[in-house]
């Protein structure tokens, strides 16, 4: 894992300025890739790398360069490719030599056999950008659900471009701005957005399964990959069976590193099916698996059941650790580290996420590396296989917006709405909404719960499971470590996409087709367990603590965030008691929170409003 950045303009030569402004962009994003760091250019380009050395670290440098037929190619790639060995033997056949056996060099060459179809070949997670000294032309491509990031704006006819937005400021004459359509992106829909955006005027994101080609004609972007309506042929016990088979091959692909491996284990399905395959394959290699778990300060005594939380992860991750053999550790974040985080989790991500959610995972993410380098962990299970409640309550899929956002109105209502204009911004959000939902594919006389499903799993896959794979990478990045998420592999997704709903929700049970499929690596006692998403704080202290600081803070005479609010926004915010504000995990002390970081975002980016 690594970051990226660069320059790319075919009309006019870029100058020593321009690689000095590379070489600045790489240094502030040198907590992606703390290991080395390299700058190529040319004429038309200038590339920065930092590394996070996985695979073949000696050798595996960047950025790297190829020389086939005749023509210079040069590659900066952060990612990591699942299917190396197949596609380095396949190139094999086109007369290719490899000096190397790390998957970047497999990627680059990848692109100057098969050109744009290279993307489609690739199983793994990754944002890249080739320069192409045959045809004078830059090709960038992203992974199928955006696990990786990459982040692109232009200065006049320079294209620029990094994975993570703080780099693209380095740049002198990129500008801090928000407009309208950003405000109301973080006031109606985060932690998700709108796919292609940056939240900031005029930054874009490449899309997940998106790959583009730069010349001098302009920036051309088209989709390489999306989900496909088919009816599945098979039998349940051949449903069963493949899905167990195209999973566990995800898991076992994804163990390969040079460098220390462990695993997220919550005690919740998810992570204990990926745990469990993980250390079967240890064990037949003479190898223990190490396990982490995590948990907050006072919720053994705070935690308070709700339809998204309805148990505690604590004892389960223990047990199955226990069960299967793994060297365990458990992580403990206090209240104070949450709070004292909540400023480095903006600066990590580029604007406020999920207040502890983020900031816990930055905690957890910086311990666990001081003995690991990888670890792997059970996002995505939810939305492939349809663990949230809109996927059986069909009332949550005919409000008109998000599931997840139970009230859309809610969180803007505290902001002065002749600044804020709401009803345009629903409006707005809104549409975002129901695009998606009409692009969803769908088959011609399904039955409702199939289309429902379908539904359900397509907004879940391009939304919300984006922004948790979004602060996935940003929190793990942040400390130097690599998340690998073995349930959006690819071939899975398309596979269980297609599954009729009866079966994945058979017997009223959620994700019973992932139990069905995995009941032989699992004891029932964790087999069974109802859904429990990553969790949150419930100790009393943390939002004493947040509510202190948002106090101070408003009260300093400098906050930006004071001439956004409705008078007495807070005395508003503590009257409605610690309900659900947004998203499935947003309480009131995560809500005081978010307000916080939007608050430190504005002063710390200098975010000029264009309202």
């Amino acid at each position: 894992m690594c970051s990226i950045s660069g320059l790319l303009d075919f009309k006019k030569k870029l100058t020593p300025d321009d690689v000095k402004i590379v070489v600045a962009m790489g240094k502030e994003l040198v907590h992606r890739g703390p290991d080395q760091s390299g700058t190529a250019f040319g004429d038309w380009f200038a590339f920065h790398h930092n590394r996070l050395a996985i695979i073949d670290i000696e050798n595996g440098r960047q950025p790297m360069s190829a020389i086939f037929g005749g023509f210079e190619y040069t590659i900066v790639y952060n990612g990591e490719l699942y299917n190396t060995e197949e596609l380095r033997t396949e190139l094999r056949t086109y007369g290719v030599t490899f000096k190397t056996y790390c998957d970047t060099e497999v990627v680059l060459y990848a692109y100057i056999i098969w050109g744009e179809a290279c993307s489609e070949k690739l199983n793994g997670i990754y944002a890249f950008a080739v320069y192409d000294g045959k045809k004078k032309q830059a090709y960038l491509s992203r992974d199928r659900f955006g696990i990786k990031p990459l982040f692109y704006t232009f200065v006049q006819d320079t294209l620029v471009f990094a994975s993570e937005i703080k780099a693209l400021f380095k740049h002198p004459r990129v500008k801090h701005q928000l407009d309208y359509y950003g405000l109301w992106q973080l006031l109606y829909l985060m932690p998700v957005k709108e796919e292609g955006s940056a939240i900031f005027k005029d930054i874009y994101e490449l899309p997940p399964a998106a790959h583009a080609f730069f010349s001098e004609e302009g920036l051309k972007i088209s989709k390489y990959w999306a989900l496909q309506a088919y009816s599945n042929p098979n039998n349940e016990q051949t449903i069963i069976e493949t899905t167990r088979g195209l999973l566990a091959d995800a898991i076992e692909r994804q163990l390969v590193s040079d460098v220390p491996l462990c695993t997220f284990l919550s005690g919740g399905l998810d992570s204990s099916v990926i745990t469990a395959v993980a250390a079967q394959k240890y064990r037949r290699e003479g190898k223990t698996l190490s396990t982490y778990s995590f948990e907050h300060e006072g919720n053994r005594e705070h935690f308070s059941q709700t339809l998204f939380q309805p148990q505690s992860d604590d004892d389960y991750a223990v047990y199955l650790a226990q069960h299967l053999g793994t060297g365990h550790t458990i992580l403990t974040a206090t209240s104070e580290e949450l709070v004292m985080l909540l400023s480095d989790s903006v600066k990590y991500r580029d604007y406020p996420g999920m207040a502890d959610v983020d900031s816990s995972l930055l905690y957890y993410c910086r311990e666990v590396k001081k003995q690991h380098t990888v670890a792997l962990s059970g996002e995505c299970s939810d939305e492939v296989f349809g663990g949230y409640p809109w996927f059986y309550r069909p009332e949550m899929l005919t409000r008109g917006f998000f599931p997840w956002i139970h009230e859309p109105n809610t969180r803007i209502q505290l902001f002065r709405p002749e600044i804020v204009r709401p009803s345009e911004g629903l409006e707005y959000t809104s549409d975002i909404y129901n695009r998606s939902v009409k692009a969803c594919p769908l088959l011609p006389g399904e039955s409702e719960t199939m289309k429902n499903s379908r539904i359900a799993s397509w907004l879940s896959i391009n939304y919300f499971m984006t922004s948790l794979l979004e602060r996935k990478d940003r929190m793990s990045m942040a400390s130097g470590l690599e998340v690998r998420v073995p349930f959006a592999d690819h071939r899975l997704v398309e596979y269980v996409f297609n599954v009729p709903w009866e079966i994945k929700f058979k017997n009223g049970v959620e994700k019973s087709l992932l139990r069905a499929a995995m009941k032989d690596y699992l004891p029932e006692t964790i087999l069974q367990r109802k859904k429990s998403p990553y969790p949150k704080t419930h100790n009393p202290r943390y939002e004493e603590l947040v509510l202190k600081l948002l106090q101070q803070r408003l009260a300093s005479g400098n906050s930006p965030l004071s001439e956004l609010l409705q008078n007495n926004v807070l005395d508003r915010l503590m009257s409605h008691g610690n309900k659900t504000w947004f998203g499935q995990l947003m309480g009131t002390p995560q809500l005081i929170a978010w307000l916080v970081q939007l608050d430190y975002w504005f002063d710390e980016y200098k975010v000029n409003l264009e309202l």
